[in-house]
């Protein structure tokens, strides 16, 4: 189960879109995805969440190893 971090959402209507914006407290690492306002802020989030989970664990696997 990933980690529970302090996450930062930001919504933005733009046009018949709204774009979300997640920022982990932490590490600073910012996300943003364009969706349907119809979808509601939850499943709007959720699917932000996500892609921050992604780019979080991707970034994990990318640093080198500790000396």
């Amino acid at each position: 189960m990933p980690e529970e971090r302090e996450v930062i959402y930001e919504f933005i209507q733009v046009g018949g879109s709204v774009k979300v914006t997640a920022v982990d407290i932490l590490t600073g690492i910012e996300v943003s995805i364009v969706g349907d306002p119809a979808a509601g802020e939850t499943a709007l989030k959720q699917v932000a969440q996500r892609k921050l989970d992604y780019v979080l664990a991707k970034r994990a696997r990318e640093l080198p190893p500790d000396p």
